[in-house]
């Protein structure tokens, strides 16, 4: 038999016995109430079904997980200031210039240390860097500032690094080593 022949035959059957006005109603009032449910579905679903309750053994010594304990950090190794620079010397020559420009500002920052014009403190920024080196001498403020935006904006803003900040890091560690030595200008810059 097919669909239409059975769908025929069941209405016709359904509307001998129960008249089509009350089918209409009936059918109305089903679909209310589907819209209503669908419009606070969740207000009558249960937040928690009922479950058969099971007893649990409550842990014990031996079930008891050992507490993880991180092995202590070893602290890096100071290295001097040239070692930086070295570094920075060699991951330039092979275009690595994000990476040079990081470890030219760490080096300006050990030199920093190393005159005890700094504290480092593990977590500090380049902001919080510059902000304590200026705090006692306050000159070493514009090269270390300027040094502190490039390396922000290649390592935070991830922009791509060039040949030309390298350059510009280069100039700023010099000028905060000659404010740091002492030593005079050599002149104009090209």
């Amino acid at each position: 038999m097919s669909f239409s022949r059975w769908w025929t035959e069941t209405t016709a059957a359904l509307g001998d016995r129960v008249p089509l006005p009350l089918a209409a109603l009936l059918l109305v009032l089903a679909a209310v109430l589907v819209a209503v449910g669908w419009y606070t579905y969740p207000a009558w679903v249960p937040r928690r079904l009922p479950r058969l309750r099971r007893r649990r053994r409550k842990p014990g010594p031996v079930d008891a997980p050992a507490p993880v304990v991180p092995a202590p950090r070893e602290p890096e190794p100071e290295l001097p200031a040239a070692a930086y620079v070295s570094l920075a010397d060699r991951l330039a020559a092979e275009g690595r210039y994000a990476e040079a420009v990081r470890e030219r500002l760490r080096a300006m920052i050990r030199e920093l240390v190393a005159r005890g014009l700094l504290q480092p403190q593990p977590g500090m920024t380049v902001v919080e860097v510059v902000r304590a080196a200026t705090a006692s001498r306050p000159q070493v403020g514009p090269p270390l500032g300027a040094a502190g935006a490039i390396f922000s904006e290649l390592w935070y803003g991830q922009r791509p690094a060039s040949a030309e900040h390298d350059r510009r890091m280069r100039e700023h560690a010099a000028d905060l080593d000659r404010l740091l030595t002492g030593r005079p200008e050599d002149g104009p810059r090209p």
